[in-house]
Formats: structure tokens, C-alpha cells, sequence
């Protein structure tokens, strides 16, 4: 499996994925955020991203259907990931005005624009606001291999 599973990082980050399994992947996203395809790589080796602009990049195993993730990467260095307790804090933000906004894994963008929240924070001034995501549909789909295709049905690693 990938850990974590979801990564926010600001435009121009490497992110390297460490193979420490004993058996080969072939990591890769096929999504606007970030193309790439690292290849089959063994245990004990590992390949690097650099993801030079912004979006989500869905990352999987060419080699193992179950392994997913997700790579966010922002412009902005204003941005948290939600807790266990779905909480968040943004810390050290200037005055001004700015669009809050959330994204949930699986969630249509249309209702994620519905999410959005407009803040204009003043010198000295704390923000605190409740956003109730409980509507959210935000269904999990299998995905496609690298070609495309279904993964096999009949292949069942030994490990």
C-alpha cells in the first residue's frame, strides 16, 4: 500500500515511491494533475516525481489493483489535511480575502463548488467555521489499468 494514502504538497515537490516490498511494482497516474508511468521497479529500489503544476493526481500499481493514493499539488502554501475528527487548522494566514476551498476524495466537483467558502480575515482576526460535508456523495469506483483495461480477474498475487 502506498503511505499515506492521501499527500497535499506545494507545485514543485518531488515525491519519491520506495519499493520495500519483496516483489516488483509499476506505479503510475494516468490524471490532469500529474501523467506518469514509473515503470516496473524491484524491492529495495525506488523512483522519483516531480509534480511541476498543479492538481490531483490518482496514483496505482500497474502490478496490484487494491494499491491506490492520491497526490494533491497547490500553489498555495495554505492548506491542511482534515483529522480523524474531520478538523483542520490553517495557521499564519495574512489579511485579505480568500476562497475556502474542500475536496473529498470520490466527490463530484460540482458539489465540492457547493463547499466553497468566501473569508476575508482581518489583522489579528480567527476564522472558525463548520462545513457539513454529510451530503456528500462520494462513491469509489474500480479503476483501470495502465492500458486502460480491467485488471485481470484470475490474477491473484501469491503475496
Amino acid at each position: 500500500m502506498f503511505t499515506p494514502h492521501l499527500l497535499v504538497i506545494p507545485v514543485g515537490s518531488i515525491v519519491i515511491f520506495p519499493n520495500e516490498d519483496p516483489f516488483f511494482h509499476n506505479v503510475f497516474s494516468l490524471f490532469n494533475g500529474k501523467r506518469f508511468d514509473l515503470g516496473l521497479y524491484e524491492a529495495g529500489s525506488s523512483r522519483e516525481v516531480l509534480f511541476s503544476r498543479e492538481g490531483v493526481s490518482y496514483i496505482f500499481c500497474n502490478i496490484h489493483p487494491t494499491m491506490s493514493a492520491v497526490v494533491i499539488a497547490l500553489s498555495s502554501p495554505l492548506f491542511n489535511v482534515a483529522d480523524a475528527a474531520h478538523k483542520f487548522t490553517i495557521h499564519s494566514i495574512p489579511p485579505g480575502e480568500y476562497d475556502l476551498h474542500v475536496w473529498i476524495e470520490g466527490a463530484q466537483q460540482p458539489a465540492l463548488e457547493k463547499l466553497t467558502r468566501h473569508i476575508v480575515l482581518t489583522s489579528g482576526q480567527t476564522a472558525m467555521m463548520s462545513i457539513d460535508v454529510s451530503d456528500i456523495d462520494h462513491p469509489t469506483h474500480d479503476h483501470l489499468n495502465k492500458f486502460g483495461k480491467p485488471y485481470a480477474q484470475d490474477a491473484r498475487p501469491p503475496y
